[in-house]
């Protein structure tokens, strides 16, 4: 089933997926190895046609691997109030998990 694609929605973001790609999503708290499902499919598609959900595909699954835990490049938060002597400056480093999509499967028509 190449061409196959899904759109998928988990730590309040969505991400469109393929099989054999590698995403980086919200931290999941899993091991490195482990397989998870995504039942939140929005979308699937690909050379059968697109089936959009209202709002989940029924029956529709991702499958995939966790690859790896990290975090991303550090970002600087600047705060700023004029005239008033206010000024803080943050840093952040969002946590990711490295996801390799294993299967895609577009549940019953």
């Amino acid at each position: 089933m190449a061409g196959v694609y899904a759109i998928i929605e988990t730590g309040g973001k969505q991400y469109r997926v393929a099989e054999g790609a590698m995403v980086q999503v919200e931290r999941l708290d899993l091991t490195p190895g482990a397989t998870v499902t995504f039942d939140r499919v929005l979308l699937v598609g690909g050379e059968g046609g697109t089936r959009v959900g209202t709002p989940v595909v029924p029956g529709a699954t991702v499958t995939a691997t966790v690859m790896a835990h990290g975090r991303s490049r550090k970002i600087l938060v600047l705060k700023y109030k004029p005239k008033s002597h206010y000024r803080r400056r943050l840093g952040h480093r969002q946590a990711y998990t490295l996801l390799r999509i294993d299967r895609i499967e577009a549940g019953g028509r």
